[in-house]
């Protein structure tokens, strides 16, 4: 198994385009619909936010972004790791940087969205400390939302 390589990049870029196709087609799975969220490359790019997506020899395998909301708050968007790649702690690797880089951009809090369907993503949010916050965004009412987050250290403190 090869390190992975996680490398900044833009939302619009073609390696960013083909795992979003990837990863609508699980939403598909999982939900039964792609995720209709509207987002913008403007969005993921700095000072806005930052994207990332990591490479294990040479391809492109996972991905992760993050958004201002505003007071010191962030989102995580379109965490991604192919199937074939899972369980080899990428996603974690893609969250340490996403947290990093997030920090880095004055964020203070990182919060996010997922569903009760997605096990695994909620297992990997709550074991990297996050916990429920007031539910926020485009699925506020859906019961089976889950709203998480978790305070970020300052830049330089990575306690």
């Amino acid at each position: 198994m090869s390190a992975l390589e996680i490398v900044a990049r833009r939302f619009d870029h073609p390696d960013v385009v083909a795992l979003v196709e990837r990863l609508q087609a699980e939403y598909v799975r999982i939900y039964g619909g792609p995720d209709d969220t509207p987002t913008d490359a403007s969005e993921f790019a700095p000072p806005a936010g930052g994207f990332g997506v990591g490479y294990a020899d040479g391809a492109a395998i996972a991905m992760g972004g993050w958004r201002h909301l505003g007071g010191g708050r962030a989102e995580l968007k379109r965490m991604y790791v192919v199937d074939e790649h899972r369980g080899r702690g990428h996603s974690r690797a893609v969250l340490r940087w996403l947290e990093a880089d997030a920090s880095a951009g004055g964020v203070a809090e990182l919060v996010l969205e997922t569903n009760e369907r997605h096990p695994p993503a909620l297992a990997l949010y709550r074991s990297a400390g996050y916990t429920r916050v007031a539910p926020f965004g485009r699925h506020v009412d859906d019961p089976r939302s889950v709203h998480l987050g978790r305070a970020l250290p300052p830049v330089g403190d990575r306690s």
